[in-house]
């Protein structure tokens, strides 16, 4: 759920001198060459053990030509949905950032800027002006329930965060409700905590509440299962 395409001169923009040690070094960075080349490298690749559990699409089925249109997984009656919220590691808990406050404006405009996407070399990270933060997280009829954060509950610090928005998405003929997923950022310190995979269950929880059953999501690696791909430069 991150933008995070490299500046000129990082390791990444480079050309790899032994493409055969790395399967994404080919120029040729079409989604269907992207997908392929990840396939034939699952063998030597890190599986996505979280996203192969998830209902998004997966590597396997990518020219499978035989399935539907429609969606992957049925909306379920409102009252199935689990209407608490998931569990986190004991010493951390779940707070709304309301974005609307100058001081939960600060911090999380604090943690992205220190934590958010980066280059390899950490030399180069994005910096996203509170303005910014506040005009892309408050579209019409956002719901301020989607804007979640957690915060440490010795400290009370703000410690990770991810963010939905909704948004009305055509697929072919059809007019889709969707949540936009973005700014999933957890602190240096605590990667290896596992936030991430509970924090996406739960932002699906809070969207699933609103009757609202498919997301978008972008990211600068390859997850299961890229629609599209984009560059831009910084």
């Amino acid at each position: 759920m991150t933008d995070s395409n490299p500046p000129p001169g990082s390791p990444k923009e480079n050309p790899d001198p032994n493409p055969e040690a790395n399967p994404f070094s080919n120029d040729d960075s079409s989604l269907e060459s992207i997908v392929r080349r990840f396939q034939d490298s699952m063998s030597s690749v890190k599986r996505h053990k979280f996203w192969e559990t998830q209902p998004v699409g997966q590597f396997k089925d990518v020219g499978d030509t035989s399935l539907p249109d429609g969606s992957i997984e049925l909306p379920t009656p409102l009252s199935e949905v689990k209407q608490e919220p998931y569990n986190l590691p004991s010493p951390y808990e779940w707070t709304t950032c309301d974005m609307d406050s100058e001081e939960a404006c600060t911090e999380v405009y604090i943690l992205l800027k220190n934590n958010y996407v980066e280059d390899d070399e950490n030399l180069f990270r994005f910096n996203y002006s509170k303005e910014f933060l506040r005009w892309a997280l408050r579209p019409p009829g956002y719901y301020k329930s989607w804007h979640i954060g957690v915060r440490a509950k010795a400290s009370k610090k703000l410690v990770a965060f991810i963010t939905g928005v909704p948004a009305r998405i055509r697929v072919r003929n059809e007019i889709v409700k969707m949540a936009e997923i973005n700014f999933l950022c957890v602190h240096k310190k605590l990667r290896s905590k596992r936030l991430a995979p509970v924090m996406i269950k739960e932002v699906t929880r809070r969207v699933h509440l609103e009757n609202i059953w498919q997301a978008a999501y972008t990211a600068g690696v390859v997850l299961p299962t890229p629609i599209t791909t984009c560059q831009y430069w910084h």
